[in-house]
Order: structure tokens, then sequence, then C-alpha cells
């Protein structure tokens, strides 16, 4: 289209045979699809940056309701997305949770998406549980309607704090205050020794071994992933 973004404020159109451009509208056509700048969906832009002991993440709010907005509520923790679906389909996550899902950055397996932890999560939500995500692996825009603080930073492997998280601490979600914090006390927390996992399932096979390098010299997610090299 050329250099500049101006190009991209004009339409196409079929001048009898002849392809042609013209002007858009100045204003648009339906307000529930395109909104002007001064009425916007959202103010900020549907995204949050929370932080606290459990590192930086991000919050996609687009889709979340506001009375979700804050989750207070014990964690499970889990180390893989699969060991998440499990434990739904038998039953041990009817509750207010906070679901923990760690190993899942650059350097633990390569970030994979995480999209499919959202059906369960979100029929839990339904049911009317208070319910979150916090993870340090990602999601590509598919957070939808329930709170998930994603691509935490630093990632577990590189030493981040969600390797102190035990099952039933709880955790507070806070997308008005961009607050993401273990409610533990500091003593307790300074204390605690850093879980392992076992990744060895993610360095072989598939060709998983071309990519060692890259995984173990992986920046964090907040920088976008690139190696070291």
């Amino acid at each position: 289209m050329g250099p500049g973004l101006r190009a991209y404020t004009r339409e196409p159109w079929l001048d009898h045979d002849t392809l042609a451009w013209r002007e858009a509208p100045a204003k648009s056509l339906d307000d529930s699809i395109v909104r002007p700048v001064h009425g916007p969906f959202s103010a900020d832009g549907g995204l949050k940056l929370v932080q606290g002991n459990l590192g930086r993440a991000m919050l996609k709010t687009s889709a979340v309701p506001e009375e979700r907005y804050v989750i207070e509520a014990p964690v499970a923790v889990f180390d893989s997305q699969g060991a998440v679906e499990q434990a739904f389909v038998a039953g041990e996550l009817e509750r207010d949770v906070g679901v923990v899902v760690r190993f899942q950055g650059p350097r633990a397996n390569g970030m994979p998406e995480l999209h499919r932890l959202m059906t369960p999560l979100g029929v839990l939500q339904d049911k009317g549980y208070r319910v979150a995500l916090v993870t340090d692996g990602r999601m590509s825009g598919s957070s939808g309607k329930v709170p998930a603080a994603i691509h935490v930073s630093p990632e577990c492997l590189a030493g981040g704090p969600l390797v102190k998280l035990r099952d039933g601490d709880i955790v507070r979600l806070d997308a008005l205050a961009g607050q993401l914090e273990a409610l533990v006390a500091e003593a307790d927390w300074n204390e605690r020794t850093l879980a392992q996992a076992d990744l060895s399932g993610n360095a072989h096979g598939w060709g998983r071994e071309l990519f060692s390098l890259f995984r173990q010299y992986a920046r964090t997610a907040e920088e976008g992933g690139s190696a070291l090299l």
C-alpha cells in the first residue's frame, strides 16, 4: 500500500470495469462496529497490566464482565494443560478457584497455546463460581469471559514466583488496581522452596531436539520470547 497508513483510509470500488479508490466515510456508518475516538468501546483498549509478588502479566478485559474484574480465591496448581482438564472432568474444580498453570513459558516448552482451558473454566464460571486463570503460558486472544493473567513474567523456569505457589494459597487478581498477588505472609513466602517440574517430555520427539538451544536462551514473554543468541 506504500508508505504510511493514509492509504488504509480509502476504499476500493468499481468504476464501470475499472478498479478505483475513493475516500472512506468520515463518520462510522454503524457505531456498534466502528466507534469514534471520543466514544470508544473501552477507554483502556481492553488490556490491563497486573503485577505484584507473582510477577507481571497481561489481562484481557475486553470480554470480561466488570463484576469479575476482581477475583480472590484459593488456587489449584498444575504443571500442564492436560492436568487441568483431568481435574475438571473429575469434579475437583467445582468451587471458587484460581487455576494456576506453570512451566508454560518460552524456556519451558516454547510457550504453547492454552486456549483449551477456556471451555472448562467457562463452564465453572457459568455455574456461578468465582474463577480465574494465572499462567506463564499464552493465549492468542482466546481468554474470553474468564479473567486470565497470562504471559506471567518471569516464567517459572527462569525462577518466576509462580513456582512458590501451593494448592490452597489465596491469590488476588484485580484488574482495577492492576494487582496480581499471592496473599501469603511475607516471611512464609520468602522461605518457600522453588517447585520443580519434569520437563523431559518437552525435549525429545517431533523435532523438539532442534529447538533446545532456543528454549535455553529465550527471553521473557514480555520481551517477545526471542532467543538471546
